[in-house]
């Protein structure tokens, strides 16, 4: 497991990106399969996204966790602010506020809790290569749509 705090002004995305491949990189010791390319690239691509979002939406540190277990790797970003990102159909015409649809094409659930202090957001990658990525993004209160 992975968990560090980062201070909303004192830090880079690259700064969260670099500790999740560190924390990858440090988790391939030894185990079998190895983690494929593209749970790496897009475990770097949510992290981006997530941490993101937090630096331009939040409030206070950011923190920052990755649970590896047997077929997930789980991707938590924490922030002090309450109110909950609305997720956007998309729409190629609309310059910005992509992060949320491009974390959901990548995750196999996407996973939106507002805590009393803040808000989580936990995307879920799959490890299984033969797991169809993208998901819808359920809030609170909301049900999941049969697809």
């Amino acid at each position: 497991m992975l968990s560090v705090t980062f201070e909303r002004h004192a830090f880079r995305v690259a700064d969260a990106r670099d500790s999740a491949l560190q924390f990858l990189a440090g988790s391939q010791n030894g185990r079998e399969p190895r983690l494929s390319a593209r749970v790496v690239e897009a475990t770097q691509l949510v992290v981006s996204e997530l941490v993101t979002n937090a630096i331009k939406y939040g409030s206070g540190p950011i923190e920052l966790s990755l649970v590896l277990a047997e077929d997930t790797l789980s991707v938590t970003v924490r922030d002090g602010e309450t109110t909950l990102p609305r997720h956007r159909s998309a729409d190629p015409r609309r310059v910005g506020q992509h992060g949320l649809e491009i974390v959901a094409a990548l995750s196999q659930d996407v996973d939106v809790q507002r805590e009393p202090t803040g808000k989580r957001i936990t995307a879920r990658i799959s490890l299984d290569e033969s797991v169809r990525a993208g998901c819808q993004v359920v809030q609170p209160g909301e049900r999941p749509t049969p697809r």
